[in-house]
């Protein structure tokens, strides 16, 4: 038997993205790492740190297999929005990305079967509309802002806020596909 694919975290949006393209991790296991962000780190590297650790965490107990850690930022400026704790929160950043244009950072890396850890980070331009206070009133009581980098999810109601993306919309959703493959492919492991 070959090298396994082991997703390090527990994501199901991250799962369902897998699935979508055929790739089903033979197991799934949180990395419980801490995400705080260090003094003046950039979003993109906060990204590429954050997928790295997570990979590297779980790879020590499942040496010889493929390890897939990923995370998620979104930024406007340098200024990092996370999940929101509270509604409070979501309404301030959903205010914040109003009418503005903002990043989102996806971080993932590999650690293959010899131990070696592979990072990249993609980046997704992402515009929203001017939001009414209906609108931001309307999706704060929907509950999707809950768990959600930023406070939205672009593959739910939120996608009628967003007119336009520059980049990948999974890497949005939570994994850039495209690249993630591509990444796989080269370290040899064989897909389904």
């Amino acid at each position: 038997m070959g090298a396994r694919l082991i997703l390090a975290s527990q994501s199901p949006r991250r799962l369902d993205l897998l699935d979508q393209i055929g790739l089903t991790p033979d197991d799934v296991a949180a990395a419980d790492i801490d995400e705080t962000p260090h003094k003046r780190e950039l979003p993109a590297m906060l990204a590429e740190r954050l997928a790295a650790a997570k990979a590297m965490h779980i790879a020590e107990r499942f040496a010889g297999d493929f390890v897939l850690g990923a995370d998620t930022v979104v930024a406007c400026g340098r200024r990092v929005l996370g999940k929101a704790a509270d509604e409070t929160q979501a309404r301030a950043f959903l205010a914040l990305l109003s009418g503005r244009r903002h990043r989102v950072y996806g971080g993932f890396c590999v650690v293959g079967p010899d131990g070696a850890a592979h990072s990249r980070l993609v980046m997704t331009a992402v515009m929203f509309k001017r939001l009414s206070a209906a609108e931001i009133d309307g999706y704060i009581a929907g509950q999707e802002w809950r768990d959600k980098a930023g406070a939205y999810a672009i593959q739910g109601a939120a996608a009628a806020f967003i007119p336009k993306i520059i980049g990948s919309y999974s890497n949005v959703v939570g994994l850039p596909l495209a690249e993630t493959q591509a990444l796989l492919h080269g370290l040899g492991y064989p897909g389904k």
